[in-house]
């Protein structure tokens, strides 16, 4: 048996191949290089762009910041000389409303010389004082220096937790305190301008790069330009803060699945990174690779020929008969043999062609030991579209439900297989990512990605089940008040809003503003405690109120919403809340065995033929349902 080496490599593979290997790696590994300083300047320069855009935003910030906090200070200079030349508007929470409309102010407090607010825009906030919250005491000092002017910086208020500039002064006269606030908005937008994650937008990014900032502490991704990255740890798409700082910010490395060249710096407590994919970095190689290649190429055809007789009596025979076995092989028969002796290499080409088969047929048994080790719910399966057979892993069964008959059938009937996996498809689960939902008598979801590489597929199935009921769990507790069960303030606007894209669901209807009358009084008597009994006393009168439809929730404090909707008339409304009149004041509420006092509430109501906005029914509600509670009070004071 002759020796093939000594008949083809020593002339072949010695002149031709390995220039052609050597001229064409020294080519491409100066390419390489040349690519990759390239990147890196390109970076410097994104980079520098990144940080003078930062800085131009952190002084642009500070200005605003400024100019606000001014602002709200002169603006309470020009409330307090209104109030104090004309008094009389301290008895009406609607002119300082128009005072504060008319000033382009969102609040108005005035306290008296002991720091209580005795008036203002929002009588809800009456009786509060500097000792209040930690926010309304920063003005506490003013009792003691009635020549202080404060300007608090953007806080969240004491009542809402929502973001204000409040700003207080003394009346020239020394009777009052004048207390206003404002809702940063400008702030808050400039702000925004300074994060990463809006500045990434600015930026244009072409395809194969990605920007990312990451928070150093937690790992967590702040900002990219692929905005589905956000919110996800470094590590979920294949990167490591360790091997970032050992390979001092350059680095190779496979991310979200693609091989990438990635280069960081440090920006205060954030990781700035750019990531550019392997094609599209090298994407102008190929082509001059190949030029290059074609020129060696005719160099090598003229060596060739010159033994293509040798080739054709010592290789090309042998090479036929490897490849109709490898074509056998290929098209699932696994159980076919190489056996093609003519030389020592063919004998040990068919040996480890046959010791490859081999272990292609036990491979599936070594993915299944693995992945049943990591405990994780993951299979994975293989089948040619050109086979009758599928290999899947233990867990492939388990998670898609298939039972021992099934688990028979699938293996060797890749048709039927497939069929199943399309019908899966068709399952689709809106706004998830390949999550699909398996048809059975509970919820069950489950991930499933294929790799397709000509005839054969690849596929991975997880099972997401638990990871998707908590997510659903999570997002439905957001939207409910702790307290009393009713949809709060956010959960609110989101079932509004989804009404109000179908109209032809609303049919006749009106928002009522219900306020508790009372609670004060029963927490200062009886306890915080029974005043959130109190609280829900109320809310189990207007939870499913009503005989068709309705929304309840807590606006916040004793504030209440109830929409009522899907009427067929405004008279069959109105009788409805002549039912609500009664309750009014024809209940009372058991805050425990020995403790009965009289549940009352204020309320206004406004129907949905007055406006197409909700927030237009909300305020006009709101409007009356004061003007309700004054005329009770007024009832109950003769």
């Amino acid at each position: 048996m002759q020796n093939i080496q000594k008949i083809i490599v020593s002339f072949l593979f010695k002149i031709t191949l390995f220039l052609m290997v050597v001229i064409l790696g020294i080519y491409l590994i100066a390419q390489i290089f040349h690519e990759q300083k390239k990147a890196k300047e390109d970076t410097a320069a994104i980079f520098s762009q990144i940080n003078q855009i930062l800085a131009e935003n952190k002084a642009e910030l500070t200005e605003i910041v400024y100019e606000y906090s001014e602002t709200c200070l002169h603006n309470a200079e020009s409330i307090a000389y209104m109030l104090q030349n004309n008094p009389e508007m301290l008895e009406s929470a609607e002119q300082l409303r128009e005072i504060a409309y008319m000033l382009e102010v969102d609040e108005i407090h005035i306290f008296d010389t002991t720091g209580r607010i005795f008036a203002g825009t929002h009588p809800q906030y009456y009786g509060y004082t500097f000792d209040s919250g930690e926010q309304i005491g920063y003005f506490k000092p003013m009792l003691k220096d009635k020549s202080l002017k404060l300007v608090q910086e953007i806080t969240p208020n004491t009542a809402e937790e929502n973001l204000m500039q409040y700003s207080a002064l003394w009346s020239e006269d020394g009777k009052f305190i004048v207390q206003v606030g404002m809702e940063p908005t400008k702030v808050m937008n400039i702000t925004e301008k300074n994060e990463l994650s809006y500045i990434f937008g600015l930026l244009r990014a072409n395809t194969g790069v990605n920007l990312y900032a990451i928070n150093t502490f937690t790992g967590e991704i702040e900002g990219a330009t692929a905005r589905e990255d956000v919110g996800k740890n470094l590590s979920d798409i294949g990167l490591d803060m360790n091997r970032i700082i050992q390979k001092k910010n350059v680095l190779h490395a496979n991310v979200k699945g693609v091989d990438s060249f990635c280069i960081f710096m440090w920006s205060g407590d954030t990781l700035i990174g750019r990531v550019v994919s392997n094609d599209t970095l090298y994407s102008s190689i190929p082509q001059s690779a190949a030029i290059l290649g074609l020129c060696l190429a005719i160099i090598a055809f003229i060596l060739v020929l010159g033994v293509s007789l040798y080739m054709n009596r010592y290789v090309v025979r042998s090479v036929h008969q490897v490849n109709d076995k490898l074509r056998l092989i290929s098209t699932g028969n696994l159980d076919e043999k190489v056996d093609v002796r003519t030389s020592t290499e063919f004998s040990e080409l068919s040996d480890h062609i046959n010791t490859m088969v081999e272990s292609l047929l036990a491979s599936t048994e070594k993915i299944s030991r693995i992945l049943n080790q990591t405990d994780l719910p993951i299979g994975v399966y293989e089948y040619s579209k050109n086979m009758h057979s599928v290999r899947f892993t233990d867990y492939v069964p388990e998670i898609l439900h298939f039972d021992a008959k099934t688990v028979l059938q699938y293996k060797h009937d890749s048709a039927a297989f497939k069929e199943f996996m399309d019908a899966l498809r068709t399952q689709k689960i809106p706004e998830e990512k390949n999550v699909y939902a398996l048809q059975g008598d509970a919820e069950h979801y489950v991930k499933l990605d294929e790799i397709i590489h000509g005839n054969d597929v690849l596929g991975i199935v997880m099972d997401v089940t638990e990871d998707i009921l908590a997510r659903r769990k999570i997002e439905a507790e957001r939207d409910v008040d702790l307290l009393t069960g009713l949809y709060n303030r956010r959960g609110l606007d989101g079932r509004l809003l989804d009404l109000y894209r179908h109209p032809e669901k609303l049919g006749k209807g009106a928002m009522i503003m219900i306020d508790a009358d009372g609670l004060k009084q029963v927490n200062d008597q009886y306890g915080h405690k029974n005043g959130d009994i109190y609280l829900q006393k109320i809310a189990g009168v207007i939870n499913n109120f009503g005989i068709k439809s309705s929304i309840a929730a807590r606006q916040g404090g004793d504030e209440f919403v109830l929409f009522l909707y899907h009427y067929d008339a405004e008279e069959e409304i109105i009788a409805t809340i002549k039912t609500l009149e009664y309750i009014q004041d024809h209940s009372t509420a058991h805050l425990n065995d020995d403790i009965v006092v009289p549940l009352s509430f204020s309320f206004g109501y406004a129907l949905l033929s007055e406006s197409s906005d909700y927030s237009v029914l909300l305020k006009n509600a709101d409007e009356r349902m004061y003007t309700n509670k004054k005329s009770r009070k007024m009832q109950r004071s003769t």
